[in-house]
């Protein structure tokens, strides 16, 4: 009884290490993003659409997208070489910083006729054409859900978020293209995006960047 209950425990034990080692250290990781601030921001609040926001985007959300761009998963060529050195603790520690951070808003354009369908798709999503409403992961305020790994979407760049979901729409259609972005592992975005046309995306763009 004593054996199997050692066991277990140890089992346990070693079940447990990963997630304690890769806890992260906000403090240890701002000292990592100096050269992330080139295109970031010192605090994560990019001041450019051509570079994401990273600021309280999520701790696991930015672990799993710096993990996919270190091992190949998810391309972005601005990123080329700059994780190689990381080593996983790096990586959350630098994703414990970003996420401790307060995201500033970018804020949508004041066009309604955009707003009014951004908003419809945002919330209610597109029954014709089988579109899924983005509030079930991302939340109705665009703070996303951050222990399942769904980003913060509210007040990122529109000009960025657009970009994203062109790229998840062409990996829905031809995951070869090199402009494709296919690491949602569950297809998730691929599956509502595949179906998104060029206005609708603007307009969801726009919508989200000044969700809050």
């Amino acid at each position: 009884m004593k054996t199997t209950l050692s066991a277990a425990v140890a089992l346990i034990a070693v079940l447990l290490a990963p997630s304690i080692f890769a806890e992260g250290n906000a403090e240890v990781g701002k000292a990592k993003t100096v050269v992330c601030s080139a295109c970031h921001g010192a605090d994560g609040n990019s001041a450019t659409g051509a570079f994401p926001k990273l600021a309280g985007l999520g701790e696991k959300y930015l672990s799993k997208q710096m993990q996919d761009i270190k091992s190949g998963d998810r391309t972005v060529a601005e990123m080329t070489g700059m994780l190689t050195a990381y080593t996983d603790q790096d990586i959350a520690n630098v994703a414990a910083y970003y996420s401790s951070q307060t995201r500033q808003l970018a804020g949508a354009e004041e066009n309604s006729k955009q707003l009014t369908l951004g908003e419809k798709i945002y919330r209610a999503g597109n029954l014709e054409t089988g579109v899924a409403a983005c509030t079930g992961c991302h939340s109705p305020s665009g703070n996303g859900n951050a222990p399942a790994g769904y980003p913060a979407l509210g007040g990122q760049h529109s000009q960025y978020i657009a970009k994203q979901l062109r790229a998840f729409r062409t990996g829905a259609h031809d995951a070869d293209d090199p402009a494709a972005r296919k690491n949602d592992s569950s297809k998730m975005m691929r599956g509502v995006t595949a179906q998104l046309n060029d206005q609708e995306i603007n307009a969801l763009a726009n919508y989200i960047s000044g969700l809050h």
